[in-house]
């Protein structure tokens, strides 16, 4: 097994299990460790920005949503853009349209049916967020070249595709 070139945290990790269990496969374990530890941190970092805007994550990832797809959305849709559970957008969504990020108006034909959009301040807000974000990512993947950017992009998109197969979407 090719050990990599730099020691991270997960190297360590997977040592120590080794050294207690030398009979067991680490193998997933080197792979999921690090992605997980990827996620955290980037995810720290990138979150900078949507704490200065006063938003978490959740929150961005719904108003995003609905700037992405660009009309209205039900909470239920909402819930699965953002891969959430509907009490939590229901409790997020509360919280975006007290600060005036979001509207919902009932369905005409169902009352129980809310619809969702961005305020114009809203989408002012993801707006000037999103390059932010984009920006704090190419650093992030800055060393990667190009063709190992795309190489590392086409694995993970594998890997997903294969997890939300099996695993559920």
């Amino acid at each position: 097994m090719t050990q990599p070139a730099h020691i991270d945290t997960v190297s360590a990790v997977v040592g120590q299990w080794r050294s207690v269990h030398p009979g067991l496969d680490t193998g997933p374990m080197e792979i999921i460790g690090r992605i997980n530890r990827c996620a955290a941190l980037l995810q720290q970092a990138e979150d900078a920005p949507l704490r200065r805007a006063g938003l978490n994550r959740a929150e961005f990832d719904l108003l995003g949503a609905l700037r992405r797809t660009g009309h209205e959305l039900t909470p239920g849709e909402l819930a699965r853009e953002t891969f959430s559970s509907g009490a939590a957008v229901t409790k997020r969504l509360r919280l975006l349209q007290d600060r005036g990020l979001v509207e919902r108006r009932a369905d005409t034909r169902d009352r129980r049916v809310a619809h969702v959009r961005l305020t114009a301040d809203g989408q002012e807000l993801v707006d000037r967020i999103l390059p932010d974000q984009l920006a704090f990512e190419r650093v992030a993947l800055a060393g990667l070249t190009g063709d190992r950017h795309d190489e590392l992009a086409a694995r993970l998109a594998e890997l997903l595709g294969q997890l939300e197969g099996r695993l559920g979407g």
